[in-house]
């Protein structure tokens, strides 16, 4: 088996914000260290520009981009040795004799020739040998000092090793071949798959942090091995065939559960992955201001300043305040990214009521700049909703400074009338003192779509 399936994958939600970065991050960094195995940070999505400004201001390389679950052929792909197409054959002999009738020939430039099966040798001996009673007399030996090219199967198919086995199942079902070509996106040689290997291939195992629903999962989930789940936030878990370790718990960030770990554990983090769950904490709780903090949040606000704020480290004279505010600025603004990547970058969905819907959110530090980009936001929240399927789409735009948002909704729902939220001119909802979608805004939404 392919070493990369024997990892352990810590992943967050699509479209991930701070948070689910940070949290897959630290909590990746704890199990590898506990577990004795490796364990990977992933991410399902893009990085937003407040967490691309986090990573660059620790020194931090982000995490591994996980685009689905799906297993590739770069997990069943076996780099079997190999030899050039002009060499003798009986050196691809000798390397199908330890790997069970295979042999790789590869050009000098590092891309296959083709392949030496046992079908290919069969073949070989024919057109070499065939029915003649004086061609039978040929000595083996002198058919193995021909060269490897003739015996080859140039045809064998090549498979990209980052593509998922199971968009080529029925090609490879077709095929009357059992080995195949993996090479990489150049056309360089990576190795031989086998279709037994194909049929039934390794299984993924992720942990998930910062979420449990699988509509906000990475894709294909379903093709994985779910171990477990840290999150803080609604219930709406997948199934699994096994018991696995299920953490939901009230706090206002998944960071928070992952430092509590830690220090559980009797570590501490290194400063800048401690420095990253701190912005992961401020973030999600608007430096500690959110109604969805708890006394927890504040010690592990103090526990990570503690980690981060050490001499020498990259937040070295900084404070909790301090950082947190340039954290907010460097995410907050409609100016510097276009309307699409607004609406779409922290956009989670859900169904109620009957009906499939959107929440997105997006930082400002004055509503005075929503009425500038106020169409083109609306254009771009409609178009969302129409790609995805949706009965609506709604855009929360959250003012971190005064502690209030506006709401863009796609489309008039009768429902909504009973929310407390006034009316404006221009269309938008105004929410006087709702921050959170998760804790404020989500239940009032789901309670109005009930009934």
């Amino acid at each position: 088996m392919n070493k990369k399936t024997e990892q352990i994958h810590v992943i967050g939600h699509v479209n991930p914000d701070t948070d689910s970065i940070a949290s897959a991050m630290g909590y990746a960094w704890l199990l590898q260290d506990q577990l004795g195995e490796e364990v990977v940070a992933a991410r399902a999505g893009q990085l937003n520009p407040q967490t691309t400004w986090a990573l660059q201001r620790l020194g931090l390389e982000p995490p591994l981009l996980l685009p689905d679950a799906s297993p590739r052929f770069e997990a069943i792909a076996h780099r079997f040795n190999t030899t050039t197409p002009e060499r003798p054959l009986r050196e691809a002999w000798a390397i199908a004799n330890r790997t069970g009738g295979v042999a790789p020939i590869i050009n000098p430039d590092g891309t296959p020739y083709g392949i030496v099966t046992v079908i290919s040798l069969f073949n070989f001996f024919i057109r070499a040998v065939g029915s003649h009673p004086r061609k039978e007399e040929t000595r083996i030996a002198e058919l193995l000092d021909r060269p490897c090219q003739e015996a080859c199967d140039v045809d064998a198919p090549r498979f990209l090793a980052s593509s998922r086995i199971r968009d080529s199942l029925p090609r490879i079902l077709r095929e009357e071949r059992t080995e195949f070509l993996v090479v990489d996106e150049h056309g360089s040689y990576v190795g031989i798959c086998r279709q037994r290997d194909a049929l039934h291939p390794p299984r993924l195992r992720l942990v998930l942090v910062d979420h449990n629903e699988p509509r906000q999962a990475v894709a294909a989930l379903d093709e994985a091995d779910l171990i477990e789940i840290l999150d803080h936030h609604r219930l709406g878990n997948p199934s699994t065939n096994m018991p696995i370790r299920f953490t939901v718990d009230v706090v206002g960030s998944t960071c928070t559960l992952v430092s509590e770990r830690i220090d559980e554990a009797g570590l501490s983090a290194p400063p800048s992955l401690a420095g990253m769950l701190l912005a992961g904490l401020l973030s999600d709780t608007l430096i500690l201001t959110s109604p969805t903090v708890t006394e927890r949040d504040h010690q592990a606000a103090e526990r990570l300043g503690r980690w981060a704020f050490m001499g020498g480290s990259p937040l070295d004279g900084e404070s909790i305040q301090s950082f947190g505010e340039a954290l907010l600025a460097s995410g907050a603004g409609l100016a510097t990214r276009a309307p699409a990547d607004i609406v779409s970058a922290d956009l989670k969905l859900y169904e109620a009521g009957e009906k499939r819907f959107g929440i997105s959110q997006v930082e400002v530090t004055s509503f005075n700049q929503l009425a500038e980009h106020l169409r083109p936001l609306q254009q771009a929240l409609s178009n969302l909703a129409a790609s995805k399927g949706l009965d609506f789409a709604m855009l929360m735009v959250t003012d971190v400074v005064r502690a209030a948002s506006r709401l863009l909704l796609t489309t008039e729902v009768p429902e909504f009338e009973a929310l407390p939220y006034l009316h404006q001119q221009d269309g938008t909802l105004h929410a006087k003192g709702v921050v959170s979608r998760k804790k404020q805004l989500l239940p009032a939404v789901l309670s109005a779509l009930q009934g």
